[in-house]
């Protein structure tokens, strides 16, 4: 069973997200993932849910799970919410803009996030096997890497690991 409470293998200094700042800002938002999460989870998805926010905190795009929908492995929340926030602001380019999701992003989305050239990545559950944002790997702020995401974890984690957790019982 998967273990949604890490605090992440390759944790760095600034990682956690609190203060009610960060959780007023970025809270409604999650709320939204969580909501796309919980879809996800009724049409027999893994239940992961993003959103595409902008900086004045105005939502550009939602996603959630479509891999076993759309026969597409690359159907992922974020990978889907990147393409329509692109789409709705007519550029590749998202800079300024913020993915917050339910499961720490796995390298495939992580990647889309840099070639995004995303300002940020706040997630709520840390994903232990295949994370890319600081527990197996931290791509996104990897020093190599041409551009890099600022991480913020942990808003509404329990409610995702809830979730998720809930979505594997019924499978097992």
């Amino acid at each position: 069973m998967h273990n949604y409470e890490n605090g992440g293998a390759g944790q760095l200094p600034g990682e956690a997200l609190t203060g009610a700042i960060q959780v007023e800002k970025y809270g409604p938002a999650m709320d939204l993932a969580l909501h796309q999460a919980a879809l996800s989870a009724q049409l027999g998805e893994v239940p992961v849910g993003a959103v595409v926010i902008n900086d004045d905190g105005e939502v550009i795009s939602q996603g959630r799970n479509r891999r076993e929908e759309l026969n597409d492995p690359t159907a992922h929340a974020e990978i889907l919410a990147l393409r329509s926030a692109g789409a709705q602001l007519g550029t590749s380019h998202l800079e300024g803009c913020t993915l917050v999701v339910t499961l720490e992003p796995c390298a495939m989305c992580a990647g889309a996030m840099l070639l995004a050239r995303l300002k940020r990545v706040v997630f709520a559950a840390w994903e232990p096997k295949t994370g890319a944002c600081g527990s197996q790997r931290d791509l996104v702020r990897d020093v190599r890497a041409t551009h890099r995401l600022e991480v913020l974890a942990g808003l509404r984690q329990r409610q995702a690991q809830v979730l998720l957790e809930d979505f594997f019982a019924q499978r097992r």
